[in-house]
């Protein structure tokens, strides 16, 4: 953890009156943990939005089964365990002949600008994908995930591409850190699996760091998507988790995201599937090659004719505070 990183009370944004290499207690009494280095935010009372908010904080109090940052690469095993199980969780449908014979990173393209230093948080970094991809465009990246096994395996994959980042164990709805903290915050994959009311005060938690004239990046699903129709039909009547992908309209989007956050715009992430992208093609089979191409071919076709937007299975929500928000290439 770099003395650079600003934290707070995720509960009231107090600051740390106490801080020890194994805890920091605000100056209300709040107490959270600090595991091998990365602080655990989580909050007990709050609700449960993923099992592993439960599991994460055991390991935090327990703190004797940290395998994931144990785990250094060898020539017999390059990449990191955890993220051979949660590259299809993380990447989708098109990575699940994939778990477990990965020999090499999926880090994509961030269609963010080259910067130099700004501050990016990322939200739900599971093992630091998106995290690592913003690093090397020049950001300094924070990545918050509530499971403490994955941020541990992040950390690791960081250390091992030579990348420099923090990672924090927190909770969207309860970010720890300073109001107007951050240039850029971007979440992939991760608010569409919350209920929209968890939604709305994850979207207020990050208007509240972003800074003024700050930028958000968030993926979210189209619920007219060709794929995502698909989804919701084979779904239908089914008993349901926690943790599953909620669909959203445009209109739904562009009103919430304006609300909580500011002025908006949509683009368009991907056909066919959440979670795709042109650089997974170095990976997936051949097979699954046309896919991709079809993808990417519809996503710049959208940028000259918009009503495309409107079937994309994965959209963009480009969004600015306190001015006009542009969209980020």
């Amino acid at each position: 953890m770099r003395e650079s990183l600003r934290l707070v009370c995720p509960r009231d944004k107090r600051s740390f009156s106490v801080t020890t290499p194994t805890s920091l207690t605000c100056t209300a009494g709040h107490t959270y943990p600090i595991v091998r280095d990365v602080p655990v935010f989580l909050i007990a009372e709050a609700s449960i939005t993923h099992g592993v908010c439960g599991t994460s904080q055991r390991r935090a109090v327990e703190q004797n089964d940290l395998t994931e940052d144990d785990w250094r690469p060898s020539e017999e095993e390059l990449v990191h365990p955890a993220v051979q199980r949660l590259v299809s969780a993380a990447g989708g449908y098109l990575y699940k002949d994939l778990v477990g014979r990965l020999r090499d990173y999926p880090i994509p393209e961030i269609r963010l600008p080259r910067a130099a230093g700004a501050r990016l948080l990322d939200i739900g970094c599971s093992w630091g994908r998106w995290t690592i991809a913003a690093a090397r465009k020049g950001y300094q990246v924070t990545g918050v995930d509530p499971d403490l096994g994955a941020v541990l395996a992040a950390r690791r994959v960081a250390e091992q591409l030579g990348v420099e980042a923090d990672f924090v164990v927190a909770d969207a709805r309860y970010l720890p850190f300073p109001e107007n903290s951050y240039d850029k915050v971007f979440s992939y994959s991760v608010l569409q699996h919350l209920s929209k009311t968890n939604v709305e005060s994850a979207l207020r938690e990050i208007r509240f760091v972003l800074a003024n004239h700050g930028e958000a990046l968030i993926q979210m699903p189209n619920r007219f998507g060709i794929r995502s129709a698909y989804h919701q039909l084979r779904r239908m009547g089914k008993t349901r988790g926690i943790f599953h992908v909620r669909y959203w309209t445009p209109w739904e989007l562009k009103r919430t995201f304006t609300e909580r956050i500011g002025p908006s715009k949509l683009s368009v992430d991907g056909y066919f599937g959440l979670g795709i992208q042109p650089s997974d093609r170095a990976f997936i089979p051949r097979h699954l090659h046309p896919v991709l191409t079809a993808s990417e071919l519809l996503r710049k076709a959208s940028l000259y004719f918009a009503p495309l937007s409107f079937v994309a299975d994965s959209l963009l929500r480009a969004k600015g505070c306190l001015c006009p928000a542009g969209l980020m290439k």
